[in-house]
């Protein structure tokens, strides 16, 4: 579904350049659900903004379900973003329309295509759990409402590949787990590829991928031991309990071989304040040492 090759996004003014990615590679395949984190201007952000055709990379190569993205003129854009892409904000002052009705506001990009609309918002609001409250105005539903109204929304022209930028970053606890819990059966039930940008730890624990970037490059990817539904059951069994993390991490390595090791590993005494580590293989295994480790024996 997601194919980043080198991904290189510079932004410049008068007198500052800002490297926000950095030869960024990712594969997403189709139907997965994954989260992407990182700190403030790790480039996640811009990351996927280019996923969803609001910017545009400076160098290397994207594809989204066999589109090349970067060969798009503004036409191509607007096709793109209206019929291969969902987009679900942080504020919903940008997902959603104050003065219209919950049905008016999914309604509104399936008229844009020109199809029957109010079937299908029907539908997607009946999918999102709101179809007793289609014709309230905004300022009647709660906040999580709101998010599953501009979740319907996203979902309106049947997409492909659904984008969230910090869902349930303005939700309580409970909401934000009822958030997740509806991206996690619409994944399931539709097939649809879901990418949530986050800085929510409590996610990890509901997608079965996370990719972490760092200064403008992915650095780790956590990947679900079990199924979430198995793990679930898991953990309502009486006679069993998870004792074991949720996710395995890996460390990524690019295409030049170089390797972000994870910031708490270096850390340790040995590794710190340092630049440089030894690399030895021993028993068909890469093993880390300190520069100034001696092996003794």
């Amino acid at each position: 579904m997601i194919h980043c090759d080198g991904l290189v996004k510079i932004y410049k003014t008068a007198d500052l350049e800002v490297v926000a990615l950095q030869g960024l590679d990712l594969k997403v395949e189709a139907g997965e659900l994954m989260a992407i984190i990182g700190n403030s201007g790790s480039g996640k952000s811009t990351l996927l903004n280019m996923l969803g055709g609001l910017d545009k990379p400076s160098a290397g190569k994207l594809f989204v379900d066999n589109k090349d993205l970067l060969t798009f003129r503004e036409k191509d854009l607007v096709k793109y973003k209206r019929e291969s892409v969902g987009f679900v904000w942080q504020n919903n002052a940008r997902n959603l329309i104050p003065y219209l009705t919950a049905l008016e506001n999914v309604e509104l990009p399936i008229l844009l295509r020109g199809k029957r609309r109010r079937e299908r918002a029907f539908e997607l609001l009946e999918a999102v759990g709101l179809g007793h409250r289609m014709k309230n105005r905004l300022s009647e539903l709660s906040g999580g409402e709101q998010q599953r109204v501009a979740i319907a929304i996203a979902l309106a022209n049947e997409p492909p590949l659904l984008l969230a930028d910090e869902p349930t970053g303005s939700l309580d606890t409970r909401t934000s787990n009822q958030v997740l819990d509806l991206f996690r059966n619409l994944n399931r039930t539709i097939g649809i590829t879901i990418v949530i940008v986050t800085h929510d730890p409590e996610l990890a624990r509901k997608v079965d991928r996370v990719v972490q970037i760092r200064d403008g490059k992915t650095s780790a990817e956590m990947i679900r031991r079990v199924s979430y539904a198995e793990e679930i059951a898991l953990l309502d069994s009486e006679e069993e309990k998870i004792e074991a993390e949720s996710h395995i991490e890996y460390a990524v390595v690019d295409k030049a071989g170089r390797l972000q090791i994870p910031a708490g590993y270096l850390g340790v005494e040995g590794f710190k304040d340092s630049s440089k580590v030894r690399v030895e293989m021993e028993d068909g295994r890469i093993i880390l040492y300190p520069p100034h480790d001696r092996k003794t024996g």
